[in-house]
């Protein structure tokens, strides 16, 4: 049964430039069905989620660390009773503007791009979703409905402040209202993305040898995961074993956001979308003994995984790599594809020139943007 402030499609604020329904979906099925259907999420398969994506092939990328949290949000948002498509939608679409090799290629675009206005991941799945994809007829972007565009651009809560450029320039065209929180479901998506990648860290760095069962088994919350297993499997295979103690894990994230919203959400009583929206406080939250668990998790992912010298090693080199195409590409735009070349022409100054660069270092693979340093920049 859906609750009263789920996001209602019958009730969407639109697209912004009006379109005939579908006979069969609703408007965020739709809206889902365009995300998973562009570019840019196809290319996520071959996009860094930690580990370069042709480091090995059980390695998470971005697509499947997508999946896995579109799998959680779908799993939180029914037990909330919202609208599993919404949340579905933004999970899906919330890594899109990700760069190659994860943050530090973010990083290293960050930092060139500060004199034409920065960059920002989030902002740039606004970019992408509104202006960069170009299959339609009527319109550039997929012309998504408000509420996915305000659930990519707030899920994280809201956006004060200065604004990214990216983001600034298509709120001028459409007002998302990003003073506000965002929907219930958008708030399923971002803490779910959380769930995911708490889990999933964990699972591939077990597997790049990194640390081991054992240190995992000390660390908050993994230990009650591993005593269990233990209880009812004694002498269970090392990698079941490990298997079944980090699905435990999964289990209790998800179901401590569960119980912590529901109660939150019954103390409130909200009674629309709206609600949610002027709460003045994220509600899908962790409770706070699992925040302070996680936190400790955290730093021990950070120290033996995140700044492991293999890491830290392969991040140097990919830094170059960015850091050698961007000036390359503005200083030689002929080298970009055909369907740059409109850009180019109309580009004006040296910021639309970088921005137009941006964008399309952004939408590389890792292995694209190794290639293409490999041919203009190793080998010229």
């Amino acid at each position: 049964m859906r609750a009263p402030f789920a996001s209602d499609p019958a009730a969407t604020r639109g697209r912004l430039r009006p379109e005939e329904e579908s006979t069969f979906r609703s408007c965020f099925q739709r809206d889902r069905d365009r995300i998973i259907h562009a570019s840019a999420f196809r290319r996520l398969k071959h996009k860094t989620q930690v580990f370069i994506e042709h480091e090995g092939d059980y390695y998470r990328t971005r697509l499947t660390h997508s999946i896995e949290v579109a799998q959680v949000a779908r799993t939180i948002s029914g037990a909330l009773g919202l609208n599993a498509e919404l949340t579905e939608a933004v999970a899906l679409a919330h890594d899109l503007g990700h760069p190659p090799f994860g943050h530090t290629g973010e990083d290293a675009l960050q930092a060139l791009m500060a004199p034409y206005g920065g960059f920002d991941h989030n902002a740039q799945a606004i970019r992408i979703v509104t202006h960069l994809e170009r299959h339609y007829a009527e319109f550039d972007g997929l012309n998504l409905t408000w509420e996915t565009l305000e659930g990519l651009a707030k899920h994280n809560g809201p956006v004060t402040g200065d604004l990214p450029w990216a983001l600034a320039a298509y709120e001028r065209q459409h007002d998302l209202e990003l003073g506000t929180f965002a929907s219930a479901e958008a708030q399923v998506a971002a803490i779910a993305d959380d769930v995911a990648y708490n889990h999933h860290d964990l699972h591939d760095g077990l597997r790049a040898e990194l640390f081991s069962t054992d240190e995992l088994a000390e660390l908050p919350i993994l230990r009650g995961n591993f005593a269990e297993v233990d209880r009812l499997y004694p002498g269970l295979n090392y990698y079941r074993r490990r298997h079944e103690a980090l699905r435990r894990f999964f289990g209790v994230l998800v179901e401590d956001v569960i119980n912590v919203a529901r109660t939150r959400l019954r103390e409130m009583q909200p009674e629309t979308a709206t609600d949610i929206r002027m709460a003045g406080r994220t509600l899908i939250q962790f409770s706070d003994p699992v925040f302070e668990d996680l936190k400790m998790i955290r730093a021990f992912l950070f120290d033996r995984m995140y700044r492991a010298e293999s890491v830290v090693i392969m991040r140097q080199q990919v830094t170059r790599v960015v850091e050698d195409l961007f000036p390359y590409f503005c200083a030689h735009p002929e080298q970009l594809p055909k369907q740059w070349r409109k850009d180019v022409e109309e580009a004006d100054g040296n910021i639309a020139m970088a921005r137009i660069v941006s964008d399309y270092i952004s939408g590389m693979t890792d292995r694209f943007a190794l290639q293409e340093h490999e041919r203009l920049i190793v080998n010229s």
